[in-house]
């Protein structure tokens, strides 16, 4: 003889039954999607800030009150057209202990990018875009580790060149180098100094 068995519904709590319903909603994502990125570092030359365009004849200050920064990267560019810029550090009331002067001919193949140092904080980087109306330029300012993009200039294979006063140093590459690294530094007395990228002869792409 066989037996009929009646099957009874489980209950579930409302709460059991919400999980279920927003587990079924959720979108999945296809199997072929790329992995999330990971976050860029922050003592990486490649990583991003927001960028703040400083129109012409404006100024853009960042101010850094911590004194745990003791570099800023500075990275200035546009969309092929000029860049004129001046790039003061500000250490306090009327100081301004470092002071660059940037010039480039197109800002898009041949972006600006420097480390500052910043030691003895609160620090303030001001951008001031001295070219005209027309010519607005993108920012991007951020602090790095003290030992970011710097640090890999101690595995040189030489060892530094000293420049006297009113001296002049040229360094030729060849066509397959993309980028240059350059240092400089003193043994604490100011330090003032002119860098230029020629291409070509009496032809300046970047002062």
């Amino acid at each position: 003889t066989s037996k009929a068995y009646a099957l009874k519904p489980l209950s579930l709590s409302e709460k059991t039954h919400a999980a279920m319903e927003r587990a079924l909603q959720r979108p999945r994502p296809p199997a072929n999607a790329p992995a999330a990125a990971a976050p860029a570092s922050i003592g990486s030359l490649t990583a991003k800030s927001p960028e703040v365009t400083v129109q012409g004849g404006s100024l853009k200050t960042w101010a850094f009150s911590s004194p745990a920064v003791e570099r800023v990267q500075v990275v200035l560019k546009t969309e092929g057209r000029p860049l004129d810029a001046d790039v003061e550090l500000w250490a306090g009331p009327d100081n301004t202990p470092h002071k660059m002067r940037v010039y480039i001919e197109n800002g898009s193949d041949r972006p600006f990018n420097a480390v500052m140092e910043t030691p003895r904080g609160p620090n303030t980087i001001a951008v001031r875009n001295i070219g005209q109306l027309e010519f607005p330029m993108a920012a991007q300012i951020e602090a790095v580790s003290a030992a970011g993009p710097l640090g890999d200039m101690a595995n040189i294979d030489h060892g530094p060149m000293t420049i006297q006063g009113g001296a002049l140093r040229t360094y030729p590459f060849d066509p397959q180098v993309d980028s240059v690294q350059v240092l400089l530094k003193t043994d604490g007395r100011p330090l003032n100094a002119r860098i230029e990228l020629l291409q070509g002869p009496n032809n300046n792409k970047q002062v």
